[in-house]
């Protein structure tokens, strides 16, 4: 009796040590996230304003769009971040790549946003890169709108957000890199699986 008790807190003290240690990764690597967030953030919005010819509203998109490039390439591991890296620079790189070519002749227009998706789509299919469509599609769509919203030299959108998203996905990176650093890493699958196994 008393050996089945002594087993039980045991595995309650285990438990709570690894309950204990998922809440420390998890705050880990939400702080790391909202720094590497502020700094892509600073960044993107100090380079746009040092070319003193945009406007303001580009610079926050600017902004805006690095930090959503910074959470989508920031992961639990390094490795998990450079193969989400590769996957947003690929998609990227077609949806600006379609969306410049398609902006130098025309203005935005909604059965152009719906051909170029299209387009980015099926090119990704036979690429064999179906993972990458949805982050194309949003890319292409984002750009399109605000290329809409700011008529005006409409062509310079997806240059500009090219940049914001290569600054974004090197922060994430780094600041991944970084994580690995530290004594406190932040959670792996492995160890979030076993947290909730002993659950």
């Amino acid at each position: 009796m008393s050996s089945a008790i002594t087993q039980t807190e045991g595995q309650s003290r285990k438990t709570t040590g690894h309950e204990t240690s998922h809440i420390r990764q998890a705050a880990s690597h939400g702080v790391l996230l909202g720094i590497c967030c502020l700094l892509s953030y600073k960044l993107i919005t100090g380079l746009l304003a040092l070319s003193q010819f945009l406007p303001r509203d580009d610079e926050l998109l600017g902004g805006m769009w690095a930090v959503i490039a910074t959470i989508f390439v920031f992961r639990y591991s390094y490795g998990e971040s450079v193969h989400a890296a590769l996957s947003r620079t690929s998609a990227t790189l077609l949806s600006f790549a379609l969306c410049f070519v398609y902006l130098l002749f025309s203005p935005f227009r909604l059965w152009g946003l719906v051909l170029l998706v299209a387009i980015g789509a099926f090119v990704l299919e036979l690429l064999g890169r179906s993972e990458d469509i949805i982050t194309a599609s949003i890319t292409t769509a984002v750009v399109m709108v605000v290329a809409g919203l700011s008529p005006q030299h409409a062509w310079k959108q997806p240059i500009l957000r090219l940049i914001d998203t290569m600054v974004g996905i090197g922060v994430g990176v780094a600041g991944a890199w970084i994580a690995l650093k530290l004594p406190l890493n932040t959670p792996s699958h492995a160890s979030m699986a076993l947290t909730r196994k002993d659950r």
